[in-house]
Protein backbone atom coordinates (compact mmCIF):
# COMPACT_ATOMS: atom_id res chain seq x y z
CA UNK A 1 0.00 0.00 0.00
CA UNK A 2 1.44 3.28 -1.16
CA UNK A 3 0.19 6.47 -0.59
CA UNK A 4 1.19 9.88 -2.38
CA UNK A 5 -0.31 13.16 -1.28
CA UNK A 6 -0.76 16.75 -3.12
CA UNK A 7 -2.06 20.18 -2.23
CA UNK A 8 -0.05 21.79 0.40
CA UNK A 9 1.07 25.33 0.17
CA UNK A 10 1.41 28.64 2.06
CA UNK A 11 -1.87 30.78 2.38
CA UNK A 12 -2.97 34.00 4.45
CA UNK A 13 -5.32 33.72 7.72
CA UNK A 14 -8.92 32.78 7.00
CA UNK A 15 -8.23 30.94 3.52
CA UNK A 16 -8.73 27.68 2.28
CA UNK A 17 -6.74 24.81 1.42
CA UNK A 18 -7.56 21.33 -0.13
CA UNK A 19 -5.25 18.38 0.61
CA UNK A 20 -5.14 14.86 -1.25
CA UNK A 21 -3.81 11.64 -1.04
CA UNK A 22 -4.26 8.76 -3.51
CA UNK A 23 -3.79 5.17 -2.87
CA UNK A 24 -3.73 1.44 -3.64
CA UNK A 25 -5.70 -0.83 -1.35
CA UNK A 26 -5.59 -4.52 -1.47
CA UNK A 27 -8.56 -5.81 -2.97
CA UNK A 28 -11.58 -7.18 -0.46
CA UNK A 29 -10.08 -5.03 1.76
CA UNK A 30 -11.66 -2.07 3.92
CA UNK A 31 -9.58 0.74 5.10
CA UNK A 32 -9.66 3.62 8.02
CA UNK A 33 -8.08 6.56 6.47
CA UNK A 34 -6.99 9.58 8.39
CA UNK A 35 -4.95 12.54 8.47
CA UNK A 36 -2.57 13.95 10.86
CA UNK A 37 -0.24 16.96 11.60
CA UNK A 38 2.81 17.64 12.90
CA UNK A 39 5.20 20.58 13.66
CA UNK A 40 9.11 20.72 14.87
CA UNK A 41 7.66 21.25 18.92
CA UNK A 42 4.96 18.64 18.84
CA UNK A 43 4.02 15.16 18.76
CA UNK A 44 1.90 13.69 15.53
CA UNK A 45 -2.00 14.90 15.91
CA UNK A 46 -4.32 13.19 14.93
CA UNK A 47 -6.71 16.06 12.59
CA UNK A 48 -9.41 13.63 10.98
CA UNK A 49 -10.84 10.03 10.34
CA UNK A 50 -12.75 8.33 7.62
CA UNK A 51 -13.80 4.86 8.07
CA UNK A 52 -15.33 1.95 5.28
CA UNK A 53 -19.10 2.70 6.45
CA UNK A 54 -18.20 7.05 5.84
CA UNK A 55 -18.22 7.70 9.53
CA UNK A 56 -16.20 10.88 9.79
CA UNK A 57 -14.72 12.08 13.39
CA UNK A 58 -12.95 15.11 13.84
CA UNK A 59 -10.17 16.92 16.57
CA UNK A 60 -11.91 19.56 18.12
CA UNK A 61 -9.16 21.86 17.18
CA UNK A 62 -10.60 21.77 13.76
CA UNK A 63 -14.04 20.70 13.90
CA UNK A 64 -16.44 22.81 11.59
CA UNK A 65 -13.44 23.93 10.00
CA UNK A 66 -11.91 20.85 8.32
CA UNK A 67 -14.07 18.30 6.09
CA UNK A 68 -12.43 14.67 5.31
CA UNK A 69 -13.62 12.68 2.45
CA UNK A 70 -13.14 9.72 0.23
CA UNK A 71 -13.83 8.21 -3.34
CA UNK A 72 -12.67 4.63 -3.82
CA UNK A 73 -12.43 3.53 -7.44
CA UNK A 74 -12.48 -0.29 -8.76
CA UNK A 75 -12.84 -0.89 -4.74
CA UNK A 76 -9.12 -0.48 -4.52
CA UNK A 77 -7.96 2.70 -6.00
CA UNK A 78 -8.57 5.34 -2.94
CA UNK A 79 -8.82 9.81 -3.23
CA UNK A 80 -8.34 11.22 0.40
CA UNK A 81 -9.12 14.50 0.66
CA UNK A 82 -8.96 16.96 3.58
CA UNK A 83 -10.85 20.35 2.43
CA UNK A 84 -9.47 22.94 5.36
CA UNK A 85 -11.27 26.19 5.54
CA UNK A 86 -11.11 29.36 7.78
CA UNK A 87 -7.11 28.34 8.24
CA UNK A 88 -5.41 29.65 11.30
CA UNK A 89 -1.66 29.91 11.97
CA UNK A 90 -1.98 27.63 14.58
CA UNK A 91 -2.90 24.77 11.29
CA UNK A 92 0.37 25.57 10.34
CA UNK A 93 1.97 21.98 9.82
CA UNK A 94 3.39 19.18 7.93
CA UNK A 95 0.11 17.19 7.38
CA UNK A 96 -0.07 13.07 6.20
CA UNK A 97 -2.51 10.93 5.30
CA UNK A 98 -2.63 7.26 6.49
CA UNK A 99 -4.19 4.41 6.26
CA UNK A 100 -4.49 1.10 8.35
CA UNK A 101 -7.12 -2.22 7.69
CA UNK A 102 -10.53 -1.06 8.96
CA UNK A 103 -11.32 -4.17 11.38
CA UNK A 104 -14.31 -3.16 13.26
CA UNK A 105 -13.42 0.84 13.83
CA UNK A 106 -10.58 3.32 13.30
CA UNK A 107 -7.90 4.70 16.03
CA UNK A 108 -7.03 7.92 16.06
CA UNK A 109 -3.57 7.87 16.84
CA UNK A 110 -0.17 7.27 15.05
CA UNK A 111 0.57 4.30 16.21
CA UNK A 112 -2.72 2.68 14.66
CA UNK A 113 -1.45 3.32 11.12
CA UNK A 114 0.66 1.26 9.19
CA UNK A 115 0.88 3.10 5.89
CA UNK A 116 1.57 6.87 5.64
CA UNK A 117 2.33 9.17 2.92
CA UNK A 118 5.63 11.73 2.35
CA UNK A 119 4.11 14.52 3.81
CA UNK A 120 3.18 17.77 2.35
CA UNK A 121 3.74 21.29 4.35
CA UNK A 122 1.08 23.67 5.23
CA UNK A 123 1.69 27.27 6.14
CA UNK A 124 -0.62 29.85 7.34
CA UNK A 125 0.19 33.40 8.48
Amino acid sequence: VQLVESGGGSVDAGGSLTLSCLFNGQPGENYCVAWFRQTPEKEREWVATIGKDGRTTYADSVKGRFSISKDIAENILYLLYLQMDSLKPEDTAMYYCAAELDLGGCTPTPAAFRYWAQGTQVTVS
